[in-house]
């Protein structure tokens, strides 16, 4: 079974650093060999994470809030068609062997807590201190905190390695 990493993030109020970030992720999310699972919508860091993906040659799946698979990003290869709206955010998290958080939003802020309830491992990339030290309060378990693409694949290796033994 291929390891499907979840890469969380702001859509139209994505900033340019969070674009930026979520691209380079993508590529080296696609360069370890892995499967993108994102919202899968053609804005923010889900294009632009599908993109870098895509781009680096790997898989990317797309789980989509409405009933229209024309509403996929381009760069998306499996597109899931939810009609659940913010709804599918559970299936987004449940369906990932680790989450990455990169920037912050309401959905996305939703996803990590859902993340926390159900004690899948979570990387905060791209987030604020405050924004961090209010998710490591919530978490009964350690989060990696990355401050770099490079330091959030190294925690999500770590992550696979403690669960996989």
């Amino acid at each position: 079974m291929q390891t499907i990493i979840g890469v969380m993030g702001p859509g139209e109020q994505a900033t340019a650093r969070d674009m930026q970030v979520a691209y380079e992720l993508g590529q080296a999310i696609a360069t370890a060999g892995w499967v993108l699972l994102t919202g899968g919508r053609p804005v923010g860091v889900m294009a632009a994470a599908s993109r870098g993906a895509k781009g680096a040659g790997g898989l990317t799946i797309g789980i989509l809030p409405s009933k229209h698979r024309e509403d996929a990003a381009d760069a998306i290869d499996i597109a899931i068609v939810t009609g659940m709206g913010n709804g599918r955010n559970i299936i987004n998290v449940l369906s990932s062997s680790v989450i990455i958080s990169c920037g912050l939003g309401a959905g996305t802020a939703a996803e990590v807590a859902l993340a926390i309830k159900t004690g899948k491992p979570i990387v905060l990339l791209n987030l604020s201190e405050m924004d961090c030290r209010f998710f490591q309060n919530l978490a009964s378990y350690p989060l990696g905190i990355a401050g770099h693409v490079e330091d959030a694949i190294a925690l999500v290796h770590q992550f696979l390695s403690l669960t996989s033994g």
